[in-house]
């Protein structure tokens, strides 16, 4: 005897269960088996038809992703937003060591291109008669700002674009030269400045110079026409020497008279 329980056979004999409710069907076999058959899900042919657009949108997002990292990373030149440069640069030293012939300077260099501004710490040099001192020229506001380590002070000024290069510029610059240790041998120029005046309000420097000269005792400055000064005058001058650009700067920095 077998059991089904959801359809009868037409031709087949059919007998009602009271207590259960089961239809039985009687089937000569030799011995009593129990026989189930499942039920066949009706599936829609639309299901078939999403898993597969749903396939096909993965397949496409990826590929697309993967386009866009190629063409980002291999075809695109990179220029980090980020570029930190240790640099040294011999010059010929004609303003005041003619005879000694070439000298080293070193400094670390800091360019972010995105905020446009560049960030240069000097340290103390191999010779005297310059100060260690931390820069920044910030092309958003147009400033330059000196921090002089040995005074502690801060000075600021328009930036100068004729000596300064551009943070793009710049860093195609030391880029360029990165596979050597040193840059190529280059000369000095010397720039002149007084004071004239102590800045009170910071924050009109923007936030960059804020956060170098913030705390600090700090002036404006002005550019002086070059030239000589007596010795009486130079007790009141300091000098930083840095770079920027294919040559090296001095920068003259005095006290108003």
């Amino acid at each position: 005897m077998v059991k089904i329980t959801f359809l009868s056979v037409a031709g087949q004999k059919v007998e009602k269960k009271e207590n259960d409710g089961e239809i039985l069907i009687t089937h000569p076999m030799e011995d009593d088996e129990e026989l189930v058959l499942p039920l066949r899900s009706q599936r829609s042919p639309l299901n078939g038809l999403c898993c597969l657009t749903s396939g096909l949108v993965v397949f496409m997002s990826g590929l697309v992703l993967a386009s866009i990292y190629v063409y980002r990373y291999y075809f695109i030149p990179q220029i980090p937003e980020e570029s930190l440069f240790h640099c040294r640069v011999r010059y010929e030293d004609s303003v005041y060591a003619p005879l000694r012939g070439r000298q080293e300077l070193e400094e670390n260099v800091g360019i972010y291109l995105e905020d446009n501004y560049e960030q240069i710490s000097v340290p103390v040099p191999h010779f005297g008669g310059s100060d260690p001192a931390d820069i920044i020229h910030d092309f958003h506001r147009g400033l330059t700002a000196y921090h002089d380590i040995a005074l502690d002070k801060c000075y600021v000024i328009e930036l100068n674009t004729t000596i300064v290069m551009p943070p793009r510029n710049l860093w195609e610059l030391l880029v360029n030269v990165k596979k050597g240790t040193y840059l190529p041998q280059t000369y000095i120029i010397q720039e002149e400045m007084v004071v004239t005046g102590k800045v009170h309000n910071m924050r009109q420097l923007g936030p960059f110079i804020y956060r170098l000269c913030n705390g600090k005792d700090t002036y404006r400055l002005k550019r002086h026409a070059r030239r000589r000064i007596n010795k009486r005058e130079a007790a009141n001058c300091h000098r930083i020497r840095h770079f920027e650009n294919t040559f090296v700067v001095e920068t003259v920095i005095c006290d108003a008279s």
